[in-house]
């Protein structure tokens, strides 16, 4: 996808981190955004920052897990922008750290609920707009957990996991459908973000602690609008799985080369 001035951005968790790394970066190319987070406060703020540097900004309150509220999403952009482009299915959080047996079933629930079907309302509310009009993308944010193992960090892991797989998937879909439709996954490392905060902060009894890091990963930390430019142009090269950080492709290879291994290892069929 060839992002242009004019065209339309729906990014959910969009209030701070990534999504409003992401928010800022398209912005400044042109693109009219649609804030999504369910941090009025917060939507507030960025809506503000994002305004004084020239960008066309609408923020809607909404809480991704219901697809309800995405619906709601979906009928304000449209109304306010009259189309959208590309969606930022971004919103997400983060568990408390313990070994999977350890793991609150509320916390279970509360991943699965924002981080995979957060994704899933996401698709199945915008998509038949994009294959409407026959073109689009769709921009789904996992982490380097959707890559490798995460020990300590298994409900988030399996989402993550699980959000990659779907994206594969659905990219194959798009493009069977119309051509000028597809689908991304952005699959980075350890970036500057406050998601272990602001997780507490959402669900303070399953939430992860502020030092809580679903990206373990050793190297440096990304920056967010240095994570967007690399994602931004992950979208226009049309790439399947967006990978960013240092550490991330190394240990992405590492679990692949073992899964080959077992593969030519194991008993013929």
């Amino acid at each position: 996808m060839e992002i242009e001035p004019g065209q339309v951005a729906v990014v959910t968790g969009g209030a701070s981190g990534i999504g409003f790394g992401l928010a800022r970066g398209l912005g400044l190319r042109g693109m009219k955004v649609v804030l999504a987070d369910i941090r009025e406060a917060g939507l507030a703020d960025a809506k503000v920052t994002l305004n004084a540097q020239g960008v066309d900004v609408l923020t809607v309150v909404t809480d991704v897990s219901d697809p309800e509220s995405v619906a709601q999403l979906a009928d304000s952009t449209t109304t306010h922008f009259k189309r959208v482009d590309l969606v930022c299915n971004n919103a997400g959080v983060v568990g408390a750290q313990a070994p999977m047996w350890e793991q609150k079933p509320q916390t279970w629930q509360w991943l699965i609920n924002v981080k995979l079907l957060g994704v899933v309302h996401g698709v199945t509310t915008f998509a038949p707009l994009l294959l409407q009009q026959g073109t689009g993308h769709i921009l789904n944010t996992a982490s380097a957990g959707g890559l490798m193992p995460l020990p300590t960090m298994t409900p988030y892991n399996a989402t993550m996991h699980a959000v990659v797989g779907l994206t594969e998937t659905l990219n194959i879909e798009l493009r069977a459908a119309a051509g000028g439709v597809g689908a991304s996954v952005l699959c980075s490392g350890r970036v500057a973000t406050d998601l272990g905060t602001n997780s507490q902060a959402l669900e303070p009894s399953v939430g992860a602690a502020a030092t809580g890091n679903p990206q373990d990963l050793s190297g440096s930390v990304l920056d967010p609008d240095a994570l967007a430019e690399l994602t931004i142009a992950g979208i226009e090269a049309d790439a399947v799985h967006i990978v960013a950080g240092a550490g991330v492709a190394a240990a992405a290879r590492v679990r692949l080369e073992s899964v080959l291994g077992d593969l030519t290892s194991g008993p013929s069929t």
